[in-house]
């Protein structure tokens, strides 16, 4: 009986599993799709009357096979009374106890170890293969094998200036996970003297800022003025991909928050829609209240939802393609500007036609505070205040203006929450 109960996902159907939830392999093992796509294992025990959780990686790092040695291990623990989250972490500081005693270590040990270290830290996936594989295409080659007690300024020139122009944004990453890396390796005692690939005062004397790198890259946006006319448009158009974007622009959201839009997510009553916070940019639940437009988008979307998701799409267990708004704009020979760039649009209408203050629409935006003393004593979200605005944006994208807009009052408030 029990050894029915193990091994019971395929190869295959984990290969095609895409609809969020828990999947069970057996004897604790399961594979997880999050609402946002990513898949992962899990392996859920019971010890001492608790139900604990660990994961074990995603699944484009770790197989069905070595995910199922990994929780045979496991078992075998929580059988003699061990917890295999303490044993797991204790044979992770001893790993790094041991690479620490090493004086001769090298950049690409540095870099794994590093990597391995600040992994369960990192919110996305896709770090840590980012990290290794601008390493092992810029660093690696140079550096790799030399002992980080080594390198030197000359040889972190040697990586960075045949992409300093060519691929600034990648030479700039490079350049940060090195000195990272490196003063890493400086606090376990295995260097000593200032970092190499600083900088400030070092590296800025031989790599100079260029007028490219400093500038901000802005998305292409739709002007403001225009959104009227565009917005007549998009409601002359019948199709799924219409809708989502035309949700989008209402609630100045960003792609996959809508994209990913789940029913349960939306309160009709209270006209709010609760974006959750493995879905946003700053990790945080989201507030978006909903004009009267979007929440008949909405309404009028919760009967053809499917597969969990509001806006579901052609392929079975799939939201609707991250390119459906896109070739949507296209269609409409709308080819200079971006679906993010709607954001922009918002932004740009309230600073110049409405008197709502900055931070209101940063809120709406859903943009981190970087001030630590602002964020300390904003701690509510200002819910009601943003409806205000909201209505007032999905009026003016409602009207019949074209190139002329009035100055829209925000309405006074004694106290700002």
């Amino acid at each position: 009986m029990a050894g029915r109960q193990l091994h019971r996902l395929s190869a295959l159907r984990v290969a095609k599993e895409v609809v969020p939830g828990h999947y069970a392999d057996g004897g604790g093992l399961y594979m997880q799709i999050a609402d946002s796509g990513a898949r992962s294992w899990v392996f859920r025990f019971k010890l001492d009357g608790r139900v604990r959780e660990m994961g074990l990686g995603p699944l484009s790092r770790v197989s069905l096979g070595e995910a199922r040695k990994l929780a045979t291990g496991y078992r075998d623990m929580v059988r003699d009374l061990i917890d295999p989250i303490l044993a797991r972490r204790e044979q992770q500081r001893r790993q790094l106890l041991d690479i620490s005693s090493d004086t001769n270590v090298t950049f690409r040990e540095a870099a794994e170890a590093f990597i391995r270290v600040q992994e369960p830290q990192w919110r996305n996936r896709k770090h840590v293969q980012q990290w290794g594989n601008t390493l092992r295409t810029y660093a690696y080659p140079v550096i790799g094998e030399v002992r980080v007690r080594d390198i030197d300024t000359a040889m972190i020139v040697r990586i960075l200036q045949p992409i300093w122009t060519k691929k600034a944004e990648t030479a700039r990453r490079v350049r940060g996970r090195i000195k990272a890396i490196l003063d890493a390796e400086t606090v376990l005692g295995h260097r000593t003297g200032s970092n190499p690939a600083r900088y400030v005062d070092h590296l800025q004397l031989v790599l100079p800022r260029s007028k490219k790198r400093s500038q901000v890259r802005h998305h292409p946006a739709l002007p403001w003025e225009d959104i009227p006319s565009f917005v007549r448009e998009l409601e002359q158009r019948p199709r799924r991909a219409a809708r989502i974007l035309h949700l989008l622009i209402l609630t100045a959201t960003r792609t996959n928050e809508v994209r990913f839009a789940r029913p349960e997510e939306f309160d009709l009553d209270n006209r709010v829609w609760s974006i959750p916070g493995d879905r946003t940019k700053s990790g945080r639940p989201l507030r978006v209240p909903l004009c009267e437009r979007a929440l008949e988008i909405v309404r009028g979307a919760l009967p053809k939802a499917k597969y969990g998701y509001l806006f579901p799409g052609c392929k079975e267990g799939h939201p609707l393609s991250n390119m459906a708004m896109l070739i949507l704009l296209r269609r409409m020979s709308r080819h200079g500007i971006t679906v993010h760039g709607f954001r922009s649009t918002f932004r740009d209408w309230v600073a110049e036609c409405t008197e709502y203050p900055d931070s209101l629409a940063e809120e709406a935006l859903a943009h981190i505070i970087t001030s630590q003393t602002v964020a300390a004593y904003r701690r509510r979200d200002r819910l009601e205040r943003r409806r205000v605005m909201m209505e007032d944006w999905g009026a003016y994208c409602a009207s019949q203006q074209m190139h002329t807009a009035s100055v829209i009052s925000a309405v006074p408030q004694p106290f700002a929450a």
